[in-house]
């Protein structure tokens, strides 16, 4: 065994495909290319992800997972009310997904295609990111600032409200002039609705 291939973890391989995907695109790259970066043979990359899809849906993970953390700690913050923390969530979530499209947009276009063949890893992040906004509409019930039929209820309904603005695919709105208006006009209605 190379001694690339002793000190080879998962977190290497899914930084490789990362880069891998960055150069060929979802479409051509192969766990070859992802093994020839890390100067192992494709049997090490099998080791650590028993299928090309496999260390696909990995790598789609890891990039979802990195919302969710972002947002993990604004849902939980005790130094805000929950209507300041869920204004405060929803405008993250939007504004991760705007610099996602907006900085990288060849990277967020893999992505995409990415989430699109790991529907369970989507699914699994859109309950991540909907139980951080039920603690917050739970939090705003508790305190009696929210008036909501039910904490999990709303909370989708939130989420599915604002999805014009973190779905990838409105992406290509997200940079007309206004969009940011807009997505304050639709806030602002939605808080207001939850107000006792």
């Amino acid at each position: 065994m190379s001694p690339a291939a002793e000190t080879l973890t998962a977190e290497r391989i899914i930084e490789a495909t990362e880069e891998v995907l960055r150069r060929h695109g979802p479409a051509k790259a192969t766990v070859v290319d992802v093994a020839r970066a890390l100067g192992v043979s494709h049997g090490s990359v099998y080791r650590h992800f028993r299928t090309k899809a496999a260390l696909r849906e990995a790598v789609t993970k890891r990039w979802l997972d990195r919302t969710h953390d972002a947002l993990s700690g604004l849902a939980a913050d005790p130094g805000r009310t929950p209507e300041e923390r869920l204004r405060a969530w929803l405008r993250a979530l939007f504004e991760a997904k705007l610099r996602k499209a907006g900085d990288d947009p060849e990277m967020f276009a893999t992505y995409s295609v990415l989430a699109a063949e790991n529907g369970a890893a989507v699914e699994q992040h859109i309950a991540e990111l909907t139980e951080q906004l039920t603690a917050i509409v739970a939090a705003g019930v508790a305190a009696g600032d929210f008036a909501a039929p039910g904490p999990a209820v709303t909370a989708r309904a939130l989420f599915h409200a604002t999805g014009r603005f973190h779905d990838p695919c409105y992406a290509g709105e997200w940079k007309r002039p206004g969009i940011q208006d807009e997505f304050d006009a639709v806030l602002d209605l939605l808080v207001r609705g939850l107000r006792r």
